[in-house]
């Protein structure tokens, strides 16, 4: 079974779940990953995260129950109100967690499982534009997507995963990996942990950067030898 199967099939066997019920847990989540969260006023007031999310809920259910029409108008007015636009017919587990939100995008086909994160600027976006297939990603639960990075395609990225900010990712990503880059490279394997635990999505890896450092350190080693072997004179093979 596919991540993207296995993932659909977690959050189906927790319909069970009531919507408040989801609802809360997603109200929940915001203080567990924001700081700066004070109190439930602020938050139901404030967070337009939050308001995307629980619009979407609506929509969703809406949207199961066949009115499409009134779904995709929530989702509209989602959009005006917070700047994030998700299709109603995307599926999306408990503890969804998106912080400033502005700019963020989920397609119509996207799966994503429970406890992710998003940061403003990311982009769930398709490829292709065959009707009836899915064009759009799979995020397994718990993975973090760094702000404006962007995830295209029918890929599938794994539990536990952190994606860089500003990352193009265009194939699928092994579970507890970190990817950075354009295009989106694993730079981290078989981390232990959650992002969400900790947040840390600017401990990032720079392998271009390192790489450019290593040959700076290179050729400050060959100047200091060129330097020394100048400066030694002709030595002991010169004739008498």
């Amino acid at each position: 079974m596919s991540l993207a199967d296995a993932t659909t099939d977690k959050i189906s066997r927790r319909k069970g779940i009531s919507l408040r019920e989801v609802i809360a847990r997603d109200f929940r989540v915001v203080f567990e990953r924001d700081p700066a969260a004070r109190s439930v006023l602020a938050v139901l007031l404030t967070y337009p995260g939050f308001h995307a999310v629980f619009l979407y809920r609506i929509a969703h259910s809406l949207y199961a129950r066949r009115l499409t029409m009134t779904a995709r108008l929530f989702s509209l007015f989602a959009r005006f109100l917070t700047g994030v636009e998700i299709h109603p017919a995307a599926t999306i587990g408990a503890g969804f967690f998106i912080d400033h939100g502005m700019g963020v995008v989920i397609g119509e086909t996207t799966v994503v499982g429970e406890e992710v994160t998003l940061y403003q600027g990311v982009s769930l976006g398709g490829t292709g534009k065959e009707k009836g297939q899915k064009r759009h990603p799979t995020l397994g639960s718990h993975v973090l997507v760094g702000a404006g990075a962007k995830i295209l395609g029918n890929v599938t990225i794994g539990e536990g995963v952190r994606v860089g900010s500003n990352a193009v990712v265009l194939r699928s990503i092994p579970p507890h990996s970190t990817v950075v880059g354009i295009p989106g490279r694993v730079v981290r394997t078989k981390e232990s942990g959650y992002p969400e635990w900790t947040l840390n999505h600017q401990d990032m890896p720079d392998p271009t950067q390192e790489r450019i450092e290593q040959l700076e350190r290179t050729v400050a080693r060959l100047s200091d030898e060129i330097s020394r072997l100048r400066d030694s004179g002709p030595g002991d093979n010169s004739p008498e």
